[in-house]
């Protein structure tokens, strides 16, 4: 097979532009947003001990597979080969049909998930706004009750806008708004959760960590931490799409790694910094959303700008989860139906005050597919409002097959690592050791969402 080279050809009517700070931005826009949120709670389940060396533990994993998933953006050499555009697209590269099946069952369901996720903790943050304000006016033992589902479907009207742009390059302006919105909020949170630590002057919380909750209990509380870690830290699924944005030369895996070690890095510090400062300042009584559960009522001012960080990171974080979601269905249409005018037709929209050609172009296919796609996603986030199970359980899901087994394995074909060797028992003891944390926070995620099913009706959830 002749090796092929970075061409106008390859490339095709796909234009990369994008470097190694683009992409920074996009990994940071990816993984700094509901997860951190639910940090100081998580550590509060694990103690002192156990919940920091657990998030640098996800830091690593997740770092070296990502290192393992890059080189695998170019088949069968790393720097010279075919391009895979897609996750599903390299796995079936490296590991044939028989995985891809799996690879798009994994990978598509944890970005829908995620979108379902995100859409929960946007409308959160929406009431948190106004629950403050109504604190702030009547006194903070006054009911200021209100319900979520307005608020879902504001976020989903937003995202019915962008959900319009024809590609994740064409919203590279966004993720560097949600990037500069998620350290806002990020600052914000760390420096309320000091002031609050300041304010009573000593460490709270235990090395165990909570303990005046029954031992099972306790135990779906941990396995929902690690669910929410694991939530925190994955950003795997949109990774290969990520790198084809990279320009190249540079090779694009080279710059990716650059982008990965700097995206981790900088999430890593802030999930400790929030996480440990979060749990030192409430001990085991941390909220579930550090910003949402009103252990700061003032400056309430101060506490609605962050959550407006966090809404606006949000609306940017959406569609790079989303835009992958669109690019395969509808590439898979315009396989399977190339003449159809539906699928295939452009129109065009003079919009006033746009820089570019004055109009916006759109096919009706876009349109109206993405249109329910995002009524659907916004109705199950309003039959299903649990922030951190939720979270725990699309991690849980996510977390083994996109970010270990996949890349592991792809790893494994691409340097023909062979049965028995030594390398090969340490990467499937790491996968393996993975897929047990997954399961196990998998069965603490759906305990949790049972348990709130009990005490909620649909569309009725108030906070």
């Amino acid at each position: 097979m002749e090796k092929s080279t970075v061409t106008d050809i390859e490339h095709g009517d796909h234009e990369r532009r994008g470097t190694v700070w683009t992409a920074t931005a996009h990994i940071v826009a990816a993984l700094i947003g509901s997860g951190v949120l639910a940090l100081a709670w998580s550590v509060a389940q694990l103690g002192w001990i156990v919940g920091p060396l657990v998030l640098l533990g996800f830091s690593c994993v997740t770092y070296y597979t990502a290192v393992l998933l890059a080189n695998c953006y170019r088949f069968p050499d790393p720097v010279d080969g075919t391009i895979n555009r897609a996750y599903i697209d390299a796995v079936r590269s490296y590991l044939g049909p028989k995985h891809v099946f799996l690879c798009g069952c994994a990978q598509y369901v944890n970005l829908w998930g995620t979108l379902v996720g995100y859409t929960i903790t946007a409308s959160t943050s929406m009431i948190a706004v106004k629950r403050a304000n109504c604190f702030h006016r009547n006194g903070h033992s006054a009911r200021c009750d209100a319900s979520g589902n307005t608020f879902m479907v504001v976020f989903g009207l937003f995202q019915l806008v962008l959900s319009q742009f024809p590609s994740l390059e064409n919203i590279t302006w966004l993720s560097v708004v949600a990037v500069a919105t998620s350290f806002g909020y990020s600052f914000i949170g760390l420096g309320l959760c000091m002031g609050k630590w300041a304010s009573h002057g000593e460490f709270r919380g235990t090395l165990a960590g909570t303990s005046d909750v029954a031992a099972s209990d306790k135990a779906f509380d941990v396995l929902l931490a690690l669910g929410n870690v694991a939530f925190a830290y994955t950003f795997a699924d949109v990774l290969i799409e990520i790198q084809d944005t990279l320009k190249s030369p540079p090779p694009e895996n080279k710059s990716m790694k650059r982008a990965t070690f700097n995206g981790i890095g900088l999430t890593t510090v802030f999930y400790l910094l929030l996480g440990c400062i979060g749990y030192a300042a409430f001990g085991n009584d941390a909220p579930g959303n550090i910003l949402t559960g009103f252990g700061f009522y003032e400056p309430f001012w101060l506490v609605d700008i962050a959550n407006i960080c966090v809404i606006v990171h949000l609306i940017g974080a959406y569609q790079v989860y989303a835009q992958p979601i669109f690019a395969r269905f509808e590439n898979y249409l315009l396989f399977q139906w190339p003449d159809n005018k539906f699928i295939r037709k452009t129109y065009s929209v003079r919009v006033p005050f746009m820089e570019v050609g004055g109009s916006w172009s759109f096919t009706l296919s876009k349109l109206v597919l993405r249109t329910i796609f995002i009524m659907f996603t916004t109705l199950v986030a309003m039959l299903l409002p649990f922030f951190n199970a939720v979270l725990g359980l699309i991690g849980a899901l996510g977390f083994w097959p996109l970010a270990v087994y996949f890349p592991v394995s792809m790893h494994m074909a691409q340097e023909k690592i062979q049965r028995g060797a030594l390398k090969w028992f340490a990467l499937q003891g790491l996968s393996f050791f993975c897929l047990l944390v997954s399961v196990a926070a998998s069965i603490g995620s759906v305990a949790d969402i049972v348990h709130n099913l009990k005490a909620a009706a649909p569309f009725k959830t108030v906070y």
